[in-house]
């Protein structure tokens, strides 16, 4: 069964055809870092307007990529929530319009839950169940995953999303957009014990997340009330790197705890990622080493299939398609 995934909900415009579920035939991203990169963060307007002008030539591009025509398309899968509205509806447009023309199934997709099935399409082992840790820049959210397609949030961020916080601090450095891959690189450079930032675990056992006070802790430290050097840092400095590694490493210390504490509390067989923040090599190297000694499997996609990309879409939408959950020409964006 081919499904033609469509993925619209924040900067990256995609669009992939996946064979069964697990098949990636063809996966294109386009990305708009460029466009947003002077203003440091999502410009929701700027976006919207990009994916306009892209969504066609994107899915054109998936198609010529994967050698068939669009009447071999089985059905057509779409990410309805969560995201910008607007850019939402870019998608869910076109997905609608291109179910109404071929007359196959529409299937709608959580852009969260497309993150956790990003696993699946690069692991056969994964067992349930499973505590899934989904980081990037417009969340961080812990799932208790019964399975591929059901998902119970335990935990979610209640004010700044992780990578949301690594743009904000590479921007208070003037280490340029997106800042989650200057920081991690810049940080191998750095002393992780240089500077104590803060940690916010919240109440005990309490399995949200919270980095705002992070963030403003390196802005004092940096050139606020607080701060400690006496002149600018750039990308080439040590004291840039030393500010990186230890502002990573809070990061880490609590998305590491919490999601094993998860894990313990709900007698999880595995440990799942996705998201953007989940590419971190430090995150990554600590979920591993966590991982040996706790004797539950941690499981990360690869780094191309951590960002938005409509592979994780339409491999996800196969198995609902299995379940029946079919959606009407009704469908709505949620942001």
């Amino acid at each position: 069964m081919l499904i033609l995934g469509i993925e619209t909900s924040c900067d990256e415009t995609s669009a992939a055809i996946v064979k069964d579920g697990k098949e990636v035939v063809s996966s294109i991203v386009l990305s708009q870092n460029t466009l947003h990169g002077e203003f440091g963060g999502v410009v929701p307007e700027i976006a919207c307007r990009a994916h306009l002008e892209a969504i066609t030539g994107v899915i054109d591009k998936a198609l010529l990529d994967a050698k068939i025509q669009l009447k071999e398309i089985d059905a057509i899968a779409v990410v309805n929530t969560p995201g910008l509205i607007g850019a939402l509806l870019i998608g869910v447009t076109a997905a609608k319009s291109l179910s109404m023309i071929l007359d196959v199934p529409l299937i709608a997709i959580d852009h969260l839950h497309a993150h956790i099935y990003a696993n699946n399409l690069e692991y056969n082992d994964i067992v349930y169940p499973a505590i899934s840790l989904v980081v990037s820049g417009g969340h961080t959210i812990l799932f208790l995953s019964e399975g591929e397609t059901r998902h119970i949030p335990l935990g979610w961020t209640i004010d700044d999303a992780a990578g949301e916080a690594f743009d904000k601090v590479s921007k208070i450095l003037g280490l340029g957009y997106p800042g989650g891959p200057v920081i991690d690189r810049l940080a191998k450079c750095g002393n992780q014990h240089a500077v104590a930032f803060p940690r916010a675990y919240l109440e005990k056992d309490s399995l949200d997340f919270s980095f705002s006070g992070l963030k403003t802790a390196v802005l004092y430290y940096y050139k606020g009330q607080d701060s400690k050097l006496s002149k600018s840092v750039t990308a080439g400095d040590q004291d840039a790197a030393d500010i990186a590694a230890s502002f990573q490493e809070a990061v880490v210390d609590v998305l590491v705890e919490k999601t094993f504490l998860a894990s313990r509390m709900y007698n999880a067989r595995a440990i799942l990622t996705g998201g953007g923040v989940a590419a971190n090599s430090r995150l990554r190297q600590r979920l591993k080493d966590k991982s040996k000694e706790m004797t539950t499997p941690v499981y990360y996609p690869s780094a191309l299939l951590c960002t938005d990309n409509a592979a994780m879409v339409a491999g996800l939408a196969y198995k609902k398609y299995l379940e029946g959950d079919i959606s009407g020409l009704d469908l709505e964006a949620i942001p």
